[in-house]
């Protein structure tokens, strides 16, 4: 939908808001479950999210209206599918910038499904407290997402990405570094995920709206395809990192720095001949 009416950094500075809901979550979450368990258990969770889908179906119905213009629309059919996939999948810059950005949200997946287990279990925070620094490191992301729309306008969209992945990676390189060579403070942890989890802010937003640049025709697809892989190079990330899992840090910031690796080798593969900048609207497809 974003594509559909924006492109460049107007595209960019929604995205970021779109961020900022989507990543309140982390943060209201734990709370939220928190208070359903005590009030009535732990299948009251599973008729939380089942009320909340059903209100989200019926806002979606009421409140959404089709963003595509008709004149704008294309045939809707298997075989149309197949064939925007393919153009997709052959599209080494779109690739390239979807794994971008999904192996920078991998060092987040690695966190989420590793760190409740680290720090309550090996640092002995209690679940409040860990659920206090989950939310920090959420927060970090958020308020850093907000100014990819103005820094975007500056300074070019692939110039961001670019900072966003060098500087996350130097602080996930320098974490693994610390615990690799035999540190164990959880502020360490705290504060460098917290820095890294704020130039994230910066790469994620970026990379779907460029991801999306070319392909407005398709836009729909190229989204739906582009979360796949995102959550499939997450849900990977955390079965390997799972192989190695001993409730100490290590495993899981190797993991984390892994990730933020790749994503620094794919941003020198795919941006550093870099198509020209999108700037705005005029740009539609």
């Amino acid at each position: 939908m974003v594509r559909d009416l924006h492109t460049g950094t107007d595209a960019a500075r929604l995205m970021s808001l779109l961020m900022l809901v989507f990543s309140v979550s982390p943060i209201l979450a734990p709370l939220a479950g928190s208070a359903v368990i005590a009030f009535a258990g732990w299948r009251g969770v599973f008729w939380a999210v089942t009320l909340a889908a059903v209100a989200g179906l019926a806002m979606m119905v009421k409140l959404l209206d089709e963003t595509r213009p008709a004149s704008e629309r294309v045939e809707s059919s298997l075989g149309s599918a197949l064939s925007a996939y393919w153009l997709l999948l052959r599209d080494s810059h779109y690739l390239g910038l979807v794994f971008i950005g999904s192996f920078a949200m991998a060092g987040f997946f690695t966190y989420l499904a590793n760190s409740s287990f680290v720090m309550i279990d090996h640092y002995g925070l209690s679940p409040a407290m860990y659920s206090v620094a989950f939310g920090v490191n959420a927060a970090a992301f958020i308020a850093a997402s907000q100014f990819t729309g103005s820094l975007g306008e500056r300074y070019g969209l692939v110039n961001l990405v670019k900072f966003g992945v060098v500087c996350c990676g130097v602080a996930m390189v320098a974490m693994f570094v610390y615990f690799a060579t035999g540190g164990d403070n959880i502020w360490v942890l705290i504060v460098l995920y917290f820095i890294a989890s704020g130039f994230m802010g910066l790469v994620i937003p970026t990379t779907g709206v460029l991801a999306l640049e070319m392909h407005g025709a398709i836009a729909g697809t190229a989204s739906a395809l582009l979360g796949t892989l995102q959550m499939l190079t997450g849900a990977l990330a955390m079965a390997v990192v799972g192989l190695f899992t001993d409730g100490r840090p290590l495993p899981m910031v190797a993991g984390m720095a892994a990730g933020a690796l790749i994503a620094l080798v794919l941003t020198w593969l795919t941006l550093g001949g870099a198509r020209s900048e999108p700037t705005g609207r005029a740009q539609q497809a």
